[in-house]
């Protein structure tokens, strides 16, 4: 009986991190809702769960960055990664399609009480000027896509310092963009709760910006391998997954600015056509 491999595919070994992962994301889920209804031992069930689904993540990825270096990722698992991880984009792409969608809802149909009184922005509302922070950051969003594909067109050519270089500046470009939206959010004049206009706004930009915080971790990661030795012009999916979901961040940014911002403030109010 033939006992060598005699297929491309990697068969994985057992791994304890997949329920390790579950039980965890229950307990922080749970514990994030008992504590939420005012049972304190609910804040640390949620502290435990969370550190593990932490745990797991570092565990998780430490042995996939151990099977790609290990020659595991042959070029057909790597081309299923790619299927795997455009499929992860498209099912983003359907979750930022609800938060569009109640925002026009509300926008292009404005209930007529008092709580919005038939018009967009709703009456009291102040949106943001677009033409300030919201224009800054799209300017830094675009900046960095271009420095990522800077990094990215470096690895491939084999300048390592080109891709540790272009990182830093998309990292660095990432923080820049959280700490301004954390400013506009901080001096916003109306508030996530009370009006339907907060709230389409903040889950919209606030997930978006959530978004951006991970990418940016996704990023730092890449960036610490890239000091470790990791990545070559052939086999580099770790980084090039990041890049694509930094470009996919940087064109959600795009039509929200366009949308929300614009559309939907002050600036755009004489050109929305109102259907309520």
């Amino acid at each position: 009986m033939a006992s060598g491999k005699t297929h491309d595919y990697h068969i994985l070994p057992p791994s304890p991190w997949p329920i390790i992962g579950s039980v965890s994301a229950v307990l922080m889920t749970a514990g994030l809702a008992f504590w939420w209804h005012d049972a304190l031992w609910g804040k640390w069930v949620a502290v435990l769960g969370t550190l593990g689904v932490l745990f797991t993540m570092f565990s998780w990825w430490t042995d996939v960055r151990h099977e790609a270096n290990s020659g595991d990722h042959t070029p057909v698992v790597q081309l299923h990664h790619r299927y795997g991880m455009l499929l992860f984009i498209a099912s983003e792409v359907m979750f930022f399609v609800a938060w569009f969608w109640a925002f026009f809802n509300a926008a292009l149909f404005p209930p007529a009480g008092d709580a919005v009184g038939g018009v967009w922005p709703p009456k009291g509302i102040e949106p943001l000027d677009p033409f300030v922070y919201p224009l800054l950051n799209t300017l830094i969003l675009l900046l960095s896509g271009t420095t990522v594909t800077w990094a990215h067109h470096a690895l491939i050519h084999g300048d390592r310092e080109g891709l540790k270089k272009g990182l830093w500046l998309t990292i660095a470009l990432g923080v820049l963009f959280s700490g301004l939206q954390a400013y506009e959010y901080a001096h916003a004049e109306f508030g996530f709760s009370g009006n339907i206009y907060g709230a389409t706004f903040f889950m919209a930009t606030g997930f978006h910006g959530f978004h951006v915080i991970v990418g940016t971790i996704f990023l730092a990661v890449c960036l610490w391998r890239a000091y470790q030795g990791d990545f070559t012009p052939r086999q580099h999916f770790g980084f090039e997954a990041a890049a694509w979901y930094w470009h996919f961040v940087d064109v959600v940014w795009l039509f929200l600015f366009l949308s929300i911002y614009i559309w939907g403030s002050d600036f755009g109010r004489a050109a929305v056509p109102y259907f309520g």
